[in-house]
């Protein structure tokens, strides 16, 4: 199995536990490095490859049985010729009948504007914890399609303070819609789905999951 985005390994070491070989891909090297502590740590390395790169240009062959664009992943490849080039890349590394899991960040069209709203906040569970604030403000941006959420990560230990911000962007792609180009792409849909358990999707899902094959 190949997961996009694989950060710092908080679906592929789950998957690895449960028994499922996993080639994570990721472009950012800080998160592979904590990934790659958690593999060991965990004593997966037999199960779990992490491989820096960008999923536009899977550097793999016709290898996997599955890949997963868990949430969101899709939808923040802000440029259409991006989406089209990974979904290409995607076809030509699964294997013939091989399944693709796409995970789409719900409802992003719907989502109310708001600005420094309190979404996290909490104390770290171990030694020397921090009192961790998270800080988010969401924009719509219509004429381009877009969701943005802008956070700001708030760390506060005794006198001492530290904040860093950063922004996360989607495309509003729906579900329909992404379905329209992985048939493009040349997938088959197998299923839409509206929770975790195989309930089938409708607009006012929490989740929105699509299942799909290659032809």
């Amino acid at each position: 199995m190949l997961e996009l985005g694989a950060g710092t390994g908080r679906i592929s070491i789950p998957l690895a536990r449960a028994g499922v070989s996993v080639v994570g891909i990721d472009r950012s090297e800080p998160m592979l490095a904590r990934a790659r502590q958690r593999v060991t740590r965990g004593k997966l390395q037999r199960r779990v490859r992490l491989v820096r790169g960008d999923i536009r240009f899977l550097p793999f062959s016709k290898t996997f049985d599955m890949v997963l664009a868990p949430y969101g992943m899709l939808q923040s490849l802000l440029r259409e010729r991006d989406l089209q080039t990974t979904l290409a890349a995607v076809h030509r590394v699964l294997k013939k009948g091989g399944t693709l899991g796409v995970e789409l960040v719900a409802d992003l069209p719907s989502w109310d504007e708001y600005e420094k709203r309190i979404s996290l906040r909490g104390w770290r569970r171990r030694p020397g914890g921090a009192h961790v604030t998270l800080t988010e403000t969401v924009r719509q941006d219509p004429k381009k399609g877009l969701t943005i959420f802008d956070q700001e990560f708030t760390e506060r230990r005794g006198r001492r303070t530290r904040s860093h911000t950063f922004s996360l962007a989607f495309r509003t792609l729906s579900v329909p819609q992404i379905v329209r180009r992985l048939e493009n792409a040349g997938f088959e849909i197998t299923a839409l789905l509206g929770d975790y358990r195989g309930r089938e999707w409708d607009p006012r899902a929490d989740v929105w999951v699509i299942l799909a094959k290659t032809r």
